[in-house]
């Protein structure tokens, strides 16, 4: 790949689905920029998206720490947790296709299990699992499981399976605890009522109705060449090796393995802005709403989102995504038809700090 002297790409799109010739840079790069430097990150995105899609973006920086290559507009990021809220959204599709219900409880979908009858876990529902009510710790034993081998279908059901054996869980509804672990059984039990790939489930069903065109599972880039953001570690340094396998446990996926360009982040964003004003293309109304609202009064969690207040957006969405080696973040002003979305290739808790003042900083140019 040709190498650049710059350090910065940018665009400025005016309105959904903007001509590539369009691409300006935004005022507000500079001032990304020198975030990136406060930080020393490799690359540093950012963008403002509305209803109408990406109004625009910049990233700045390099794709890996000792190399020259430039980060694009173009790349892919790493969005860890920030899957959740589309594998959320999967569940409404299938929920309003009648094909399971928020309350459908694991129970039912495994009807004739022995296992599962003996669980607490046999009373969770899909609702619980998508809001971390379930009672399920965070993570399962992702590695032990992998180990072992078999498609990611088979390597989910096994994760359910050691779920059905822990003992001392709480009564699903009774505590709150983030879990990993239980959006992996979400996306099992809509792998059965579905009878397809979690991941095939969101090419279909998600990604290819808003036109997403570049969007994957995993670590970015070809092993060994910097042609995507590069990992980098807790100390800031590059991770010995990228490419697919440099994420978390594959099987993981419903919870945060997906990667995606801006643009095609910015898509999935603003179907979310569009569907609370009646013009969304995957769900209804109602059914953004009831993603957006905290599933149970006392904890801020939704589905795959945070439900907050804050004075410059009003009642506002939250999530942040880390696999330890990348770290993202959306904010979604839906009153007010914006969202906010920040990335870096490094995975350090300096990182969320980052991430927190680019969000400040674009409040601003909004």
């Amino acid at each position: 790949m040709k190498r650049r002297r710059f350090l910065a790409a940018s665009a400025s799109l005016p309105f959904a689905g903007a001509a590539m010739a369009n691409r300006s840079v935004p005022e507000w790069q500079p001032k990304l920029e020198e975030i990136r430097g406060l930080y020393d990150l490799p690359a540093l995105g950012g963008a403002i998206v509305t209803s109408a899609g990406l109004r625009s973006v910049s990233v700045v920086g390099v794709r890996k720490k000792g190399d020259e290559t430039t980060a694009t507009v173009d790349d892919l990021w790493h969005l860890g947790s920030n899957t959740k809220a589309m594998t959320s959204t999967l569940a409404a599709i299938a929920v309003e296709t009648g094909r399971i219900g928020w309350e459908t409880t694991l129970g039912e979908v495994y009807a004739k299990g022995r296992s599962v009858k003996s669980s607490p876990l046999a009373g969770a529902t899909l609702a619980h699992f998508l809001s971390h009510w379930s009672g399920l710790p965070a993570n399962a034993p992702w590695s032990e499981v992998a180990r072992k081998g078999g498609d990611l279908r088979s390597q989910r059901e096994a994760v359910l399976e050691m779920a059905l054996k822990l003992e001392d869980l709480p009564k699903p509804g009774e505590n709150h605890l983030y879990s990993n672990w239980g959006y992996a059984v979400a996306g099992h039990l809509l792998e059965r009522v579905l009878d397809l790939p979690w991941e095939e489930m969101m090419r279909r069903a998600v990604f290819s109705r808003l036109g997403i065109e570049r969007a994957g599972f995993g670590g970015v880039g070809t092993p060994g060449k910097v042609d995507q953001p590069w990992p980098h570690g807790k100390d800031g340094r590059p991770m010995p090796e990228n490419g697919p396998s440099v994420d978390n446990r594959p099987l993981l996926g419903p919870a945060g393995t997906v990667h995606m360009s801006f643009g095609d982040w910015a898509k999935f964003v603003a179907e979310h802005l569009a569907g609370r004003k009646g013009r969304g293309k995957l769900l209804k109304t109602s059914t953004y709403e009831r993603l957006h609202t905290a599933a149970q009064e006392g904890n801020p969690y939704a589905f795959g989102w945070l439900d907050l207040e804050r004075g410059w957006g009003g009642r506002v969405l939250n999530h942040n995504g880390s696999n330890t080696m990348n770290y993202s973040v959306a904010w979604l002003a839906p009153e007010k038809d914006f969202a906010l979305l920040a990335c870096t290739n490094q995975g350090s808790e300096d990182c969320r700090k980052a991430l927190d003042d680019v969000v400040g900083m674009l409040i601003g140019e909004v």
